[in-house]
């Protein structure tokens, strides 16, 4: 058995200088192609498939999410959910259709205290905007579409010819698109807080870059994705790799000192914030990025005045120290559009909405022009 064993290390030791004067495992050339064909097949399947949104949850679907809200049907099929607020509309003098912001719902509404509202007869309505909430998502969704979404909303609820419109962060957009698309139905208009989309084309090259500069990093990058590769959105905000958008990730870094102050008034949110992105976080939240930040074929400080008999009034309301929203961009619209109202804020941040009395003072002003 000895002896074995030393024929049998002798062997190895022979077999191992052999292997080392030239003996090698090489694959074929042929052989070579067709695995590296396949692991690039693999890897862009792969690729392709992570970039994709999974389908939509749609409410009332089978497996969707419950129908729990009023909704009306729109011409091309789907639905938009609305809450309603304030006076019956039978007996209300005014009439107002608030639009929310981003990652939010209908049930974010404008604040407005409920003695107000009897007191000037005041109806409001919120609604989810499409893919938000309980309303459908809307795969061919542009800047008008929101716009137009409204003019049915207000129709079909029997508003009448003319009614308010008062938007929030990526709803204040929503508010330049109604001034576009239809401000003969109009009776006012209010802006708070509106979202800056830093590729408008009316905006100067040094104002669009000086607010940009204000974002923190992550928001950069999460707005360059959404303008320059949309279709790269849902992978961006939803991957762990790098960091996505602060917004999206709810980070405290885009608050103010004054807006966190303010935050614990958004408490009665965890009763309904499951809903805001059920039927998925591509309809929702990526669809607003695309539109929000991407080409739009008209530029705010093109607007004309829908009140050139001061018929009506718009407003636009900003914090100095937003930090979600940097308030340059919005100075230098105001000033190329002075039939605007701007109304800035010392002191205050991005979520001004919520400060005390806030919301009554938006609608007092809007209807009564105080």
């Amino acid at each position: 058995m000895a002896v074995n064993r030393k024929i049998s290390a002798a062997s190895a030791r022979a077999h191992t200088r052999k292997a080392k004067q030239g003996y090698s495992f090489r694959l074929p050339s042929g052989m070579l192609r067709k695995i590296s064909v396949v692991l690039f097949v693999g890897l862009f399947a792969w690729a392709y498939q992570s970039i994709q949104p999974p389908p939509p949850r749609i409410c009332g679907s089978p497996g969707g999410p419950d129908i729990t809200s009023s909704r009306i049907k729109l011409k091309d099929g789907r639905h938009l959910a609305y809450k309603e607020h304030g006076v019956i509309n039978s007996r209300a003098k005014y009439k107002i259709i608030y639009s929310h912001g981003f990652d939010s719902c209908r049930h974010d509404a404008l604040p407005v205290s409920q003695e107000l509202m009897e007191e000037l007869g005041v109806y409001l309505v919120s609604f989810d905007r499409a893919g938000y909430g309980e309303s459908d998502p809307n795969p061919k969704r542009t800047v008008k579409s929101t716009a137009i979404d409204i003019e049915e909303l207000a129709d079909q609820l029997g508003m009448g010819s003319k009614f308010y419109v008062i938007g929030f962060s990526m709803g204040g957009q929503v508010v330049w698109s109604c001034l576009k698309y239809i401000p003969h139905r109009l009776a006012g208009a209010a802006l708070i807080a509106p979202v800056i989309n830093y590729w408008w084309p009316g905006l100067p090259a040094n104002v669009s870059q000086e607010g940009f500069d204000k974002q923190l990093e992550p928001d950069k990058w999460a707005v360059r994705v959404a303008h320059y590769a949309p279709w790269l959105n849902y992978w961006w905000n939803t991957q762990k790799w790098f960091p996505s958008s602060s917004v999206v990730a709810h980070s405290p870094r885009i608050f103010s000192a004054k807006d966190k102050e303010l935050l614990p008034r958004m408490e009665a949110r965890k009763h309904y914030e499951m809903q805001i992105r059920q039927q998925g976080v591509f309809e929702s939240l990526c669809c607003d990025l695309s539109i929000g930040f991407g080409s739009w074929e008209f530029s705010p400080t093109d607007l004309e005045n829908p009140f050139p008999n001061n018929e009506g009034s718009v407003h636009l309301w900003h914090g100095d120290d937003d930090l979600i929203v940097p308030v340059g961009p919005q100075r230098y619209i105001a000033e190329k559009l002075p039939w605007i109202h701007y109304n800035e804020v010392p002191g205050a941040g991005h979520m001004l909405v919520l400060a005390d009395g806030f919301g009554d003072l938006i609608v007092k002003i809007l209807i009564q022009g105080e």
